[in-house]
């Protein structure tokens, strides 16, 4: 057990989320108590008291949580189902099992893989894909395996059919590490967990190839990028992070995409840690990060 999972060792995240309504609060603490819980933080928020949404993050510490985990799943069933409250019960010491994508730019996939190591991103990698193999020793230096499928042309049909092979059953989310291969809504669908992405922040303006050429020749003062769930509408999924970085005239386009790689390395990175540790909770077409 590496020292991060040992840190949370016996420590639950429970996500709660419906229609706001007064007690939720009350009923959530209590049950958290009765069940011999302590609150280590607690966080929620209402779109509208009066009739809006309401959100939270509880993670609590439990003596054996393992083992008492069916009764609190039990007594979450029965104290919020009269609420309308949907919600998720996790053990924060069994890391979520990330699966990474990845084309010929390397910076993401990199980032994430020194984070790793590192102990920053409670995950596990138990594999690296893509439709290249540049990247191959690179990953492979980490311990983690690599594989490549081949994915060439409008058919994706047979490449999807292969990493979803890989996939099924050994992963609990999916990220998109600058994967140059546009997602079908059936992969999608197939998949069956969440799917991450990584992007510049120049769309819609800078559609296509060469954006930071294009942006360059328009004179954009600023860049950034923009790192959010895959939906089957292309590059339109619920954002979970976002930033920018200042630009001027003296740089080239090789400097904006420079300074565009650096951003997207933290954007993604920040995303990726929020979403493994539970804190980021989809509404509609966005998101409420805690």
């Amino acid at each position: 057990m590496s020292p991060h999972t040992e840190a949370l060792r016996d420590q639950a995240c429970l996500i709660v989320h419906g229609p706001d309504q007064p007690g939720l609060v009350a009923a959530v603490t209590a049950l958290i108590a009765r069940n011999a819980g302590n609150i280590v933080t607690l966080d929620q928020y209402s779109d509208n008291p009066e009739g809006g949404a309401f959100f939270q993050r509880v993670v609590f510490h439990r003596p054996d949580l393992a083992a008492a985990i069916p009764e609190i799943e039990a007594d979450l069933d029965k104290t919020l189902t009269p609420y309308g409250m949907q919600w998720a019960l996790t053990d924060q010491s069994i890391p979520k099992r990330m699966a990474v994508l990845a084309s010929t730019s390397d910076h993401c996939l990199l980032e994430l893989l020194w984070r790793h190591r590192r102990g920053e991103l409670p995950v596990t990698i138990p594999m690296v894909i893509s439709n290249h193999t540049n990247t191959a020793e690179d990953v492979r230096s980490f311990g983690i395996p690599f594989f490549h499928v081949h994915s060439q042309g409008p058919d994706k049909t047979e490449a999807e059919a292969k990493i979803l092979e890989l996939l099924k059953g050994n992963v609990d989310f999916v990220v998109l590490a600058r994967y140059m291969q546009i997602i079908s809504e059936d992969f999608l669908d197939q998949v069956g967990v969440p799917v991450i992405n990584i992007h510049h922040s120049f769309l819609p303006a800078f559609i296509g190839a060469a954006p930071y050429r294009k942006a360059k020749e328009r004179g954009v003062k600023l860049i950034g990028a923009t790192s959010h769930y895959v939906t089957k509408d292309l590059d339109e999924g619920p954002i979970i992070e976002q930033d920018v970085a200042r630009v001027n005239h003296t740089m080239t386009a090789a400097d904006l995409q420079a300074r565009g790689a650096y951003v997207e390395r933290a954007v993604l990175s920040r995303a990726v840690q929020w979403h493994a540790e539970d804190r980021v909770i989809q509404h509609g077409n966005h998101t409420i990060v805690f």
